[in-house]
């Protein structure tokens, strides 16, 4: 049986992964932009409408004023509705967005599991042990830095908010300024996944560094009695 400290360690460490995955999976539920455009019906007419789209990862909310004609409020899926745009490159960061999130939600389960495993057993020094938590933690780690790397550069690189707005007035051609983009709940609660993730890490490490020490120390030889010398 690991000794009480042990399991002390690794309870926590699955703890502070489960309290990421909650956030994790409240954040995806969430609106992760608020992005406000201008609109013309050609580049030689003054922008006399406007649309804002607050932008989920599944969902999505468009107004508009005169954008062109009179005011709409819609809603709309956004991967079918940027699937139906022109803009390829946007659909494809998008979807990766989602499936990494996806892919860091299965690695923070798998960390739990050999947290949960430790705590009550002994494993080797194996994928079983701290290395796997090492490993499942920081490619969660890593991989929602990198989504929160992406979505931004999704927004701000590629025309997605264009795609979604035009893909509302179908047959009528307009010209759409950016003005501005700023995120929301969504985006921001994959940052204390990722600390948190960082603190499961921190957690495994804390106990993997004394338990070595305390080996270490074991296994230093003891100093030999002194011996009486006898001269002849």
């Amino acid at each position: 049986m690991p000794s009480t400290s042990k399991t002390l360690y690794f309870m926590s460490s699955a703890l502070a992964t489960a309290i990421g995955i909650g956030i994790l999976g409240y954040a995806m539920s969430q609106q992760w932009s608020y992005t406000t455009m201008k609109c013309a019906r050609s580049e030689s007419d003054l922008y006399n409408g406007s649309a804002t789209i607050d932008l989920g990862l599944f969902k999505g909310l468009l107004k508009r004023e005169s954008c062109p004609g009179f005011g709409s409020t819609d809603t709309f899926e956004v991967v079918p509705t940027l699937a139906e745009g022109e803009e390829v490159a946007s659909l494809i960061l998008h979807g990766l967005v989602v499936c990494l999130l996806v892919l860091c939600m299965v690695f923070s389960a798998c960390s739990i599991l050999i947290s949960l495993y430790n705590s009550v057993s002994n494993p080797y020094e194996t994928y079983m042990g701290p290395v796997g938590i090492y490993t499942c933690s920081s490619i969660s780690a890593c991989v929602s830095v990198v989504v929160l790397i992406i979505f931004v550069l999704n927004l701000n690189v590629t025309k997605m908010a264009e795609d979604l707005v035009t893909g509302f007035i179908p047959g009528i051609s307009v010209v759409l300024l950016k003005e501005s983009s700023e995120m929301k709940l969504g985006y921001y609660l994959v940052i204390p996944y990722t600390a948190l993730s960082l603190l499961a890490i921190g957690l495994i490490y804390i106990y993997d560094h004394a338990a070595y020490t305390r080996r270490r120390e074991q296994e230093r030889p003891t100093e030999d009695a002194p011996k009486d010398i006898i001269m002849y």
